[in-house]
């Protein structure tokens, strides 16, 4: 007889059934192995199988009683550590029931499932917790942030284009563009997780089942917010997009970070000397003992390149005829979830590297003169001052730095006799300002005190974008308590149905 024993079932794939052969015990290994991220959805999905079966007249109350107290002993052993010891992967919950109460009881519990829905539910709850631990990480930074810019509102620094310097702002501007970044990124995830939190469970393979299976109950007791309308799609096998999108997202959140990453690790280096780093993100060389080497945000951007890799690897992997891809997505998932791990440990230490950070606020004044970051206000006061045109005014200030630059001339040398130079070379009239005139326009306290449009780095506008920003910030930790509390109203109604059903009262 070639049914297993209770006590030696070892799965439906034991050879004598359809194969002949046992699977290599590296490839049995591999495929084991791929449901360990999600094991403890496996088993909130049998136990929501169950009441959901039993409710629906499909098992036998007293064998759906006999399966929900099988389930809940297995917790008191851990249930994640008995999956894992006892084997089957992704049908280990059915191994551990069928080696316990028989195939005759145990095995009914995979009634209208298949490895489709079963893993699609383990998947996408792995990636909408994935999700939201990335999307209270992100408003944890940028709450920092925020808080940060109402205490930098005078701290002035060069911005850069071209890797020159530009125009002056202020910390509290850049780390507000920043926020401002973030929330487009919160936007991203939250809506990744809105199409994640959708439930496949009762699609089966592509086409569901021909058993009254209630596939809204059973969203409802893992805590989707909805079903996938159409079976084929629901499953991941099928429909590849799903696996795509969060990496997507991630990489996006990885671009912003890295390149934070970069602007540090160049604003601690002696050249810059704009912050001082804290030693514990740091090491030393082995040999050169002089050295401090930046090492969080150098992780920062090594675990940026991951991420983009993780998008490529998932696009490809999934590409191919529809169903054909299966094994492939494995490959995908396992760096995708590492790439997410690693994103919630980044933004956590973004939280605790961004606050710690010696800032040097002279040096960074002292550069935001230096190298005509203000020469944009002195044409300004020509126009404002001599009702010339703006670009009459741009020319006579570029022959004015180009005059500087060869007489090896900075800002604080500019006179009114100089001025004038250039703008008669340009249009042959003087500029006609004075020297209290040329020291404002060039003084990068006056430059930051003019920028009060909406937008702009003054401290009274970065103080009505910090409190526009942490209105935005307030509404998404809303959202995300909001899918917490959920989650954990699901959970408690699948608790309550399994005590009714143990009860009797169903």
């Amino acid at each position: 007889m070639l049914k297993q024993t209770s006590s030696e079932y070892r799965g439906f794939r034991t050879p004598g059934i359809r194969l002949r052969e046992e699977m290599l015990p590296h490839l049995q290994h591999l495929a084991a192995g791929r449901s360990r991220r999600y094991l403890h959805a496996l088993h909130a999905f049998d136990k929501a199988q169950a009441v959901m079966l039993v409710e629906e007249g499909l098992l036998r109350p007293e064998h759906g009683r006999a399966i929900l107290e099988a389930l809940r002993r297995m917790e008191t052993e851990g249930a994640v550590e008995t999956r894992n010891r006892e084997g089957g992967g992704l049908h280990s919950g059915e191994q551990y029931l069928i080696r316990r109460l028989g195939e005759d009881i145990g095995g009914r519990l995979h009634l209208g499932r298949s490895s489709g829905d079963l893993s699609s539910v383990g998947m996408n709850t792995a990636h909408r917790e994935g999700v939201l631990r990335i999307m209270e990480g992100i408003n944890r930074l940028r709450r920092v942030l925020i808080d940060l810019a109402r205490r930098h509102t005078d701290t002035i620094l060069p911005g850069y284009s071209f890797g020159q310097h530009a125009q002056p702002m202020t910390l509290a501007h850049l780390f507000l563009s920043w926020a401002a970044n973030l929330a487009r990124d919160f936007d991203r995830h939250a809506g990744v997780y809105r199409r994640i939190n959708t439930s496949p469970a009762g699609a089966a393979i592509m086409v569901g089942s021909d058993f009254g299976l209630n596939r809204e109950r059973t969203a409802e007791l893992l805590g989707f917010d909805a079903i996938h309308e159409n079976c084929a799609d629901a499953i991941l096998e099928l429909n590849g997009d799903d696996q795509i999108d969060t990496p997507m997202a991630v990489a996006l959140l990885y671009h912003t970070m890295a390149k934070w990453a970069d602007d540090l690790i160049l604003w601690s280096t002696v050249e810059f000397g704009f912050v001082d780093i804290p030693d514990r993100f740091c090491n030393t060389s082995s040999i050169m003992m002089q050295k401090k080497n930046v090492i969080g945000p150098a992780e920062v951007k090594g675990a940026s390149a991951e991420a983009l890799g993780c998008v490529v690897t998932s696009y490809h992997a999934l590409k191919g005829p529809t169903g054909l891809p299966i094994t492939e997505r494995a490959y995908a998932l396992e760096q995708l979830w590492r790439v997410m791990d690693n994103c919630a440990r980044d933004l956590d230490w973004f939280c605790e590297l961004l606050p710690a950070l010696e800032i040097k606020r002279e040096r960074m004044r002292e550069m935001a003169w230096r190298h005509w970051a203000t020469a944009t206000d002195l044409a300004g006061a020509l126009v404002k001052r001599r009702d010339l045109p703006w670009r009459t005014a741009h020319q006579i200030v570029g022959i004015l730095v180009r005059l500087c630059e060869e007489r090896g001339l900075g800002p604080d040398a500019v006179t009114p006799a100089l001025l004038d130079e250039a703008a008669m070379l340009y249009h042959g009239q003087k500029a006609g300002l004075d020297q209290a005139q040329i020291r404002e326009a060039l003084d990068p306290g006056h430059f930051i005190a003019a920028r009060t449009i909406r937008g702009g780095p003054a401290p009274s506008e970065s103080l009505r974008q910090a409190d526009h920003f942490a209105q935005g910030l307030a509404a998404d930790e809303q959202t995300v308590a909001g899918i917490k509390q959920r989650l954990a109203d699901a959970a408690r109604k699948l608790e309550a149905a399994i005590d009714a059903i143990l009860g009797g009262t169903k």
